[in-house]
């Protein structure tokens, strides 16, 4: 029987459940916590050290660190043992479609963010949401790639946050409710006279309730940023555009607005609203130099949560979901997004971009 290959922190999730040693490390320190495997399924592609900046704060460097030594020292917990019918049971699970045309399991490679380094220098672009996020992972990127960044959320403490890991980049931040039309008015200020792309991602979910339970209060907060918002920045920021004949606007849909089964009533309408906002916009301002488009993330590792107030409205997604595809990274949405907002999507006007892994196919 050959010795298995020592761990790392660089090794993924995938590969520590189905080790005869780490698997069983892994599988006792979330039973500890009330939780088993499946918890992990989001990510179970990356490296264990993700986990650290992912988890924020609730898994350190110094956790990846004791449970690359526990490997090492082959401490399987007690009543853990490592049985062929358990490391089969966890490859099982773990495996899912990682397996090649012959039915063989592969290990598929983990995306690298590759940095286009200009790419929006001299380019002043509004982002929402960005203290956290696919909002944060956008304006990072546009920040990293030489553009001038206005950060809006409504957390001052996200976006200090941000600015410090940005010390250097040319980032402006601001504390803003994106439906409040004074605040709408200063976020357009903060640009000043030139506006080449608006990033909007601010938005908020519903509680999976179908229409026969929907309340009002939902409805008209979802409503009221979901669409409003992103209307009142679009508005908002055409004039400038047009005034300098360019200017790209990228819009954040989500797979419920493409299907019916993503999300609650209230969401998915909110969703599909947001891509009649993006193709009415584009169609008219198309010939004056504008681009609108739109992102329908799939599931996406962010910090906007679900909840389910909605026995009905829980067993139907719920069960929708089960052909989900992976939970994406921040940065991998930011990748479609900052592509769609740059002068590389130059001839495309008027798409909902569905960036979701595949589950638009299924």
């Amino acid at each position: 029987m050959s010795t298995p290959k020592p761990l790392t922190g660089d090794d993924s999730i995938k590969t520590w459940l189905e080790h005869p040693v780490g698997g069983p490390i892994i599988r006792d320190m979330l039973a500890q916590a009330g939780q088993d495997p499946s918890v992990l399924r989001p990510v179970y592609r990356l490296a264990l050290k993700r986990l650290v900046k992912l988890s924020k704060g609730q898994f350190s460097q110094q956790m990846v660190d004791d449970l690359v030594a526990r490997a090492a020292a082959g401490e399987v917990p007690a009543g853990a043992a490592a049985s062929a019918d358990a490391r089969a049971a966890a490859a099982e699970a773990t495996a899912d479609d990682d397996t090649d045309a012959a039915g063989t399991s592969v290990e598929r490679p983990e995306w690298v963010e590759r940095l286009d380094q200009g790419r929006f220098a001299g380019k002043t672009v509004i982002v929402t949401g960005a203290g956290s996020g696919i909002g944060r992972a956008t304006a990072s990127r546009i920040a990293r790639e030489g553009g001038r960044v206005v950060a809006v959320d409504v957390s001052q403490e996200r976006l200090d946050e941000f600015a410090a890991d940005h010390a250097g980049a040319d980032v402006v931040t601001l504390v803003a409710d994106i439906t409040d039309d004074a605040k709408v008015a200063e976020i357009v200020a903060a640009a000043g006279e030139r506006i080449d792309g608006l990033a909007n991602i601010a938005g908020i979910m519903d509680d999976m309730t179908p229409i026969g339970e929907l309340t009002d209060a939902v409805w008209q907060r979802v409503m009221r940023v979901n669409v409003d918002g992103t209307m009142k920045l679009m508005r908002a920021v055409v004039p400038t555009m047009l005034a300098k004949g360019t200017g790209s606007i990228v819009n954040t849909a989500s797979e419920a607005a493409l299907r019916g089964s993503a999300a609650g009533v209230a969401y998915t309408a909110s969703k599909h609203a947001v891509v009649g906002l993006t193709k009415s916009t584009a169609f008219m301002y198309g010939p004056s130099g504008l681009r609108v488009n739109a992102v329908a993330p799939g599931p996406t590792i962010t910090n906007i949560e679900a909840s389910f107030a909605s026995p009905l409205g829980a067993e139907r997604v719920r069960q929708a979901m089960a052909i989900l595809p992976d939970a994406a990274e921040a940065e991998a949405l930011a990748a479609s997004i900052t592509f769609l907002l740059s002068e590389d999507g130059v001839n495309v006007n008027g798409v909902v971009l569905a960036s979701d892994g595949g589950w638009s196919a299924a």
